[in-house]
């Protein structure tokens, strides 16, 4: 039996994390919140769950920097796998760096934010996408 659908959340920081689950309250989206602190873990869950035909994530949020194989590392891969491609992967970093916003397009991601440094930024950003992604747009099943 498929589990319900869940969001991935790729975040390294302890902080940043509290202020996910903070927006998805607030949002009002589905609280299903896994979370990765790594590249490389975000992929191992991802593999694991198409190996076992478990419900894939309804939305990866993905941070660039994180540590034992990054974001972009990560993204490349999950773009690069049939697998995983169709996943609506959002970037959420705090780098405005404009070679991390082409690579992340090119590479297949559906969206780029800039992490807001202030709490009440980051939560508002937050609460946007969560709003686009889980409750406007129309996802892959």
């Amino acid at each position: 039996m498929m589990r319900a659908r869940h969001i991935l959340v790729v975040e390294d920081s302890d902080e940043d994390f509290a202020t996910v689950l903070d927006a998805v309250r607030r949002a009002g989206v589905p609280d299903d919140i896994r979370r990765a602190t790594s590249g490389d873990e975000c992929l191992q869950q991802l593999r694991l769950s198409a190996l076992k035909h478990d419900a894939l994530p309804a939305l990866v949020l993905l941070d660039l920097n994180t540590p034992k194989g990054d974001g972009r590392d990560a993204l490349r891969e999950i773009k690069q796998d049939d697998r995983l491609r169709a996943l609506p992967l959002v970037v959420l970093t705090t780098s405005a760096n404009p070679r991390d916003l082409r690579f992340c397009y090119a590479s297949g991601a559906n969206a780029y934010h800039v992490k807001p440094v202030q709490y009440r930024d980051h939560l508002r950003i937050l609460e946007q996408i969560f709003d686009y992604w889980l409750k406007s747009a129309v996802l892959p099943n």
